[in-house]
């Protein structure tokens, strides 16, 4: 089988996108996926990017904010962010977390 197709989640280096949000990320021809864990009270300060945002929350809670509108997701939520709609993200508790992003997020290629 072709080793590009299948591959092992454990061997995708955790890197760290903001402070104290740890990132597994996957690069698609057309997305970027990334599988964040967070600790308690680590925030992203408001932002907004080109992309399409599709936000799951896995585990614990976690405040996101659009538009200036908090609301708090817990496991089972998710938001789909419209590209360039500001938005920051607080992690109540220990979290983890999907984004899926569209198109491909060069800058997290770069990382």
């Amino acid at each position: 089988m072709n080793n590009n197709i299948i591959r092992r989640f454990a061997d995708i280096e955790t890197k760290e996108i903001a402070p104290g949000y740890f990132s597994k990320l996957i690069h698609t021809a057309t997305n970027t996926i990334n599988f964040i864990e967070v600790k308690a009270g680590n925030s992203v300060p408001d932002h907004a990017h080109i992309h399409e945002q599709c936000a799951f929350v896995i585990e614990g809670k976690f405040q996101l904010t659009v538009n200036d509108e908090p609301k708090i997701l817990d496991a089972g939520t998710f938001a789909v962010i419209p590209p360039n709609v500001r938005h920051s993200g607080l992690a109540i508790t220990d979290c983890k977390l999907i984004d899926i992003f569209s198109p491909v997020r060069e800058d997290y290629q770069k990382l």
